[in-house]
């Protein structure tokens, strides 16, 4: 299954723990590959995008940052 959904994230962030439930409940639904990178592991993507996890990114491009917006993703997936 090819990954499209990637969610950016950091350990001990509650809001990460949180975007993971809903994305992996809408990838699960709608058939789609994701995974998880701890933007702490890479200094240009905690440089980028540190301030702002979770981070979810859709095909390489920002989708959804702090809130996953669940209806916008499943929408975004199923079409």
């Amino acid at each position: 299954m090819t990954v499209r959904v990637r969610l950016l994230t950091r350990a001990g962030c509650h809001l990460c723990a949180d975007a993971a439930e809903i994305v992996a409940r809408v990838c699960a639904e709608t058939g789609t590959g994701w995974d998880t990178l701890d933007v702490d592991t890479d200094p240009e993507l905690r440089a980028e995008y540190g301030d702002q996890v979770p981070v979810v990114l859709l095909d390489g491009r920002e989708h959804d940052s702090f809130r996953v917006d669940e209806a916008r993703l499943r929408a975004d997936l199923s079409g």
